[in-house]
């Protein structure tokens, strides 16, 4: 099937950014990623490519027969293929975050392929270097998930709520950590934690109940929602990586405090998803080119 998208729509950074996580089977010449969706009880593999310019794209959505129509949904809510970006950047064209919107135009927010991996990678992502947090998050994917058609899945939470402790300290998981992956995975395993229901709550609602998790904090709430849901208007002010930005932007002698960041943010609703995903952005491509 083949979607025609109002631009501007970057699908060259989409790529790129989804090629920081060795898990993701990328085609970069191709302009192309196989994504793995569970549907009906079965695993699916989605090929999912891009042609055409960034302000009239199309993209390519290859699935079996049977799986099209809530494959196509899914991917739409994947990759955000029916956000209005124009009326994102023409909202921020109007902020001092307008440099920003004029380098990174049509930068959509990408979700996780399902709100459980997305939970575990942003569990195992806490407080690491970012190279170390992606070779043990694959270690974790390629010793305990799926591997179909060359593309590897996470284990399912049932899975890993069968584990050990030790199972993932051999992986060089912490201590902690290693209880936070496989207690949260029991949780959803047992439902005591429905990932269903937390996909219909309000944002306020949805981290209310995601931090009662041992393990999961506020930053992690809001990562959650952010590339597990999709929520559009979230702004993490304790994120480091967002305060390093703000402070290169503003050409500030050090982080700006919390309640500056919120005095600065007041204008970018309904699109502070963007705001954060923008400035991560400027902070990467700063990294590349030092």
């Amino acid at each position: 099937m083949d979607i025609q998208l109002n631009g501007p729509y970057h699908y060259h950074r989409v790529l790129e950014r989804l090629s920081y996580d060795p898990i993701h089977v990328i085609d970069k010449e191709a302009n192309l990623i196989k994504v793995p969706l569970e549907m009906y009880g079965n695993l699916v593999i989605a090929t999912v490519s891009f042609t055409g310019d960034i302000e009239a794209p199309v993209c390519h959505i290859d699935l079996p027969p049977d799986y099209i129509e809530e494959g196509v949904r899914r991917i739409k809510e994947i990759f955000q293929l029916e956000v209005p970006l124009h009326d994102v950047n023409t909202h921020f064209l109007q902020t001092d975050l307008a440099p920003l919107f004029k380098q990174y135009s049509g930068m959509p927010l990408i979700c996780d392929f399902d709100l459980y991996s997305c939970m575990m990678k942003t569990i195992i992502h806490q407080q690491l270097n970012i190279r170390f947090a992606y070779t043990l998050t694959e270690r974790f994917v390629k010793q305990f998930g799926t591997e179909k058609d060359g593309v590897w899945v996470y284990p399912t939470a049932e899975t890993v709520s069968k584990l050990d402790y030790e199972d993932l300290r051999k992986l060089q998981f912490s201590q902690r950590k290693a209880e936070y992956v496989i207690d949260t995975s029991r949780l959803i395993a047992e439902g005591k934690l429905d990932l269903n229901e937390l996909a219909i709550m309000s944002d306020e609602e949805c981290i209310e109940e995601l931090v009662k998790v041992r393990g999961i904090g506020y930053w992690t709430a809001e990562n959650i929602l952010l590339f597990g849901l999709g929520r559009q208007n979230l702004f993490p002010v304790k994120d480091i990586g967002i305060q390093n930005a703000l402070k290169n932007l503003y050409n500030l002698d050090e982080k700006p405090t919390i309640e500056k960041m919120l005095c600065y943010s007041e204008g970018w609703s309904p699109y502070k998803s963007y705001a954060s995903l923008y400035l991560w952005e400027s902070l990467d491509n700063q990294k590349a080119r030092s």
